[in-house]
């Protein structure tokens, strides 16, 4: 339980739960946003217009956090012939490519400089997100091709890696010229509702070594280390954590992701997410059901509770208001247990 009479700031709430350490309250966040259709819907239903998204966080009472995600790709890079469609089936192609990839401006300097005071104040948590080892070479060769590439072209896999890496560690420094995030991501998305896209063979031969590399710099830096995967994560949550990696999110509920059972085989691993979004718009009953579902894991730390992807736009800003008064409900509730 919080002792303390002083409330936390954002920045030191959300610090003190990822360090399994004594906490006021939960952070109120919605950690990926909204989708633009579900904004729209709110904005006809009365949410104010030509608002950035952290004002629209301080006006619905939530606590305020700020994403940048560094791309490897610059702003020119090709459009894909279709959804899913690669660029590279050689390394001829893929030298063809470079001139698009690892861009030295991918950083947003302007909002850095901007969040760098609030932060540095606690009234606000940063953070950032980088493409994995699954990700990024999934966008140069194609979805299906990718899949293909980890036995036709490895040598290239590889090597699409470790030039990867070393953009990567060129981001971290240009980040925290401006400030230290609390935590960053690598975008993965590498399990479907059945589990993981690859074997743990394949992962410990094309994925662990590059996250290895990278890993140990964002530590030194005090940067908590999250993986954002899609789907089941249960089977490769072990291998993450293997490779150095100190959490997961969103922890899909549709996908049979079971925070209780997460939680008891990985004591000390953190996670963002879990709420399952299907039932925000089912009335009071079912909301307080899923919260209450999630509050005995997270008054022990390590856990912070959203939605486990993107509000869909089936949830009116009523519907959407009931959930957050609620969740400063349990919000209180998980501080005090």
């Amino acid at each position: 339980m919080f002792s303390s009479h002083d409330l936390m700031t954002a920045r030191e709430r959300f610090q003190a739960i990822l360090n399994f350490k004594p906490f006021d309250r939960l952070p109120v966040i919605e950690w990926a946003g909204w989708w633009g259709d579900t904004i729209d819907r709110w904005r006809s239903e009365g949410l104010r217009n030509n608002v950035e998204i952290a004002d629209i966080y301080r006006h619905l009472g939530m606590d305020v956090h700020h994403q940048d995600w560094a791309r490897p790709r610059a702003h020119d890079f090709p459009q894909p012939a279709h959804h899913g469609a690669g660029f590279v089936k050689s390394e001829s192609d893929y030298d063809a490519l470079k001139k698009y990839l690892y861009p030295e401006n991918c950083i947003n300097v302007e909002a850095w400089k901007k969040w760098a005071p609030e932060h540095r104040k606690g009234d606000c948590v940063t953070w950032f997100t980088i493409e994995g080892f699954f990700w990024f070479p999934r966008t140069l060769f194609g979805i299906e091709e990718h899949l293909y590439a980890f036995y036709d072209h490895p040598e290239l896999m590889h090597r699409m890696n470790r030039d990867l890496v070393a953009h990567q560690m060129k981001i971290i420094d240009m980040i925290c010229k401006y400030t230290t995030p609390d935590f960053m991501t690598f975008a993965e998305d590498m399990s479907y509702n059945n589990g993981p896209m690859l074997s743990k063979e394949m992962f410990d031969e094309f994925m662990k070594p590059y996250y290895q590399m990278v890993v140990p710099k964002l530590k030194e830096r005090g940067i908590r280390v999250i993986v954002d995967s899609d789907g089941d994560i249960s089977e490769p949550a072990s291998w993450f954590e293997e490779a150095g990696i100190e959490g997961i999110l969103p922890l899909e509920r549709q996908a049979g992701v079971d925070i209780a059972l997460l939680r008891e085989n990985h004591p000390r691993q953190i996670y963002i997410g879990a709420y399952d979004k299907m039932v925000m718009n089912k009335g009071e009953a079912a909301i307080r059901k899923e919260f209450e579902r999630l509050v005995p894991v997270a008054a022990k730390g390590g856990f912070i509770i959203s939605c486990d992807h993107q509000t869909p736009p089936g949830v009116s800003f009523d519907d959407y208001k009931l959930y957050l008064m609620l969740f400063h409900e349990y919000a209180e509730k998980a501080g005090s247990l």
